[in-house]
């Protein structure tokens, strides 16, 4: 699916509302010294269970837009809806993981998973049997009563997952959740990522700064320009799943990486 999406004409039908839709989004931050525009007529559709990564230069509004399909950030001009409905205020069909997992310590792992079903008010029983099969899935079942400070980063990391997916949101949103790991975990926990992506099927807007990152776990690669951020390319990635470590030495692999990398040369 194609960045911008056109209207069908008159004896086309209207095509199936997407995941998530920015129209023509623009993000104007006013300061003491004046005004930042962050983001400027971004379009952007993502469709249901389509995985999408967004790339750029650091400042250049990638968790402005994220915030916005979040509605944690009003756009100052423009239009963002999930599903075909506008978005007003931050709810169920979101799910959001940052880069650090910001886990209670004083709550084992499962009471934070359980988190969005106490802030929700989600039927407590249902919701501790989806949590311990989210556990299962991230494989922390054995981990349930441990605390945060009983966790690799990684398996804080995969928590965080957990309790994302926990309300059965319809969209996944991740800024860079990897970028404080270490090579080896990062590399691991993007395996396991696609893992469970392909077991959920979520519709997922991927934030990272690693080329190798967005082209290994995307059906398509976004790249947005330096600040006041603009999505200048777009690539489909042309490797099937699911993908495993051999897929990072594929031809098509290198050669996605490397039209990607020119961006930032």
């Amino acid at each position: 699916m194609s960045v911008a999406e056109g209207a069908g004409g008159p004896d086309m039908p209207d095509a199936p509302a997407s995941a998530f839709q920015a129209d023509r989004i623009s993000v104007r931050y006013r300061t003491r010294t004046g005004t930042i525009d962050a983001l400027v007529d971004v379009n952007l559709r993502i469709d249901a269970g389509e995985f999408v990564a967004l790339l750029g230069p650091s400042g250049c509004g990638k968790s402005t837009l994220l915030k916005v399909a979040a509605a944690l950030v009003a756009p100052t001009s423009g239009r963002a809806s999930i599903g075909g409905v506008p978005l007003a205020k931050p709810g169920r069909r979101v799910g959001v993981a940052f880069q650090k997992p910001n886990l209670l310590p004083w709550r084992n792992v499962l009471d934070n998973v359980l988190l969005p079903a106490r802030t929700l008010g989600l039927p407590m029983e249902e919701a501790r049997r989806r949590a311990h099969e989210l556990l299962q899935l991230v494989g922390l079942d054995a981990f349930v009563q441990n605390y945060p400070a009983e966790l690799s980063g990684g398996m804080q990391q995969r928590v965080g997952i957990a309790r994302m997916l926990l309300h059965d949101p319809e969209l996944l949103l991740m800024d860079e959740p990897f970028a404080a790991l270490d090579a080896l975990t990062r590399e691991r926990l993007t395996l396991e990522l696609q893992r469970i992506w392909l077991a959920q099927r979520k519709s997922v807007l991927f934030i990272t700064h690693s080329i190798p990152e967005a082209v290994f776990l995307s059906d398509r690669v976004l790249v947005m320009s330096a600040r006041p951020g603009r999505i200048v390319d777009e690539l489909a990635v042309p490797l099937p799943r699911p993908r495993d470590a051999g897929t990072m030495s594929d031809v098509a692999f290198v050669d996605a990486c490397a039209h990607l990398r020119r961006h930032f040369q």
